[in-house]
């Protein structure tokens, strides 16, 4: 995994020649993310690369810090964890620092929702139990360590939905809230509930 991390240098040198001005303007640490998340930072569902745009600097911040450590992104079963987990492991604290700064610049606008296939009023019934964490319009809480739902894009909610549900994200002792939300997630007992929610967490804050 460490020669994919070293491979993906030169796509990323070449992502970056054809970006934006502001793109151009990014420090090489930060040009380093645009190859999967964006020069927007709005993601990629085709490698399943999520927005950071919209991402409180907070958790983007513990996100990289938990798959720099390992404690995130080293469950065998976590493909695109294991992807993204090399790319934080090279990093220094002052260039996630750098990231995360660099990212808070980006417009906040919210994901275009990608799913026809959920109950939303039985989304909102299952949602009742998310919203004392992650707020009545998913916006997030910080005092909770609850990040914002809302906005992100929903091919991604229900992959890290999924995972939580079998155990591979959240099960690393490192990962504190990670653990609380596995244990939050096994409320949704099927795919159907898990679409069924986001699909609820789609009509929120539009």
């Amino acid at each position: 995994m460490k020669h994919f991390a070293l491979l993906l240098i030169v796509p990323s040198i070449l992502a970056v020649l054809a970006a934006p001005t502001l793109a151009q303007d990014a420090q090489p640490t930060i040009k380093f993310c645009f190859t999967c998340h964006g020069t927007d930072g709005k993601g990629n569902e085709s490698i399943k690369a999520p927005r950071l745009a919209h991402m409180e600097s907070w958790y983007l911040k513990r996100q990289l810090e938990l798959f720099k450590s390992g404690a995130r992104g080293a469950h065998p079963q976590d493909v695109d964890g294991m992807e993204m987990q090399p790319m934080a492991e090279i990093l220094s604290n002052d260039q996630i620092e750098e990231i995360v700064q660099w990212a808070s610049t980006w417009e906040a606008e919210m994901a275009t929702p990608t799913m026809n296939d959920g109950d939303i009023s039985n989304g909102r019934r299952l949602y009742s139990s998310c919203a004392s964490c992650h707020g009545d319009q998913a916006q997030g809480n910080v005092a909770l360590n609850a990040p914002a739902l809302q906005g992100q894009n929903d091919w991604y909610l229900v992959t890290q939905l999924e995972n939580f549900k079998s155990g591979i994200r959240g099960s690393d002792p490192a990962d504190q809230y990670g653990s609380q939300m596995r244990v939050m997630s096994a409320a949704l007992s099927s795919t159907q509930d898990v679409l069924d929610v986001v699909a609820y967490i789609n009509t929120l804050g539009r």
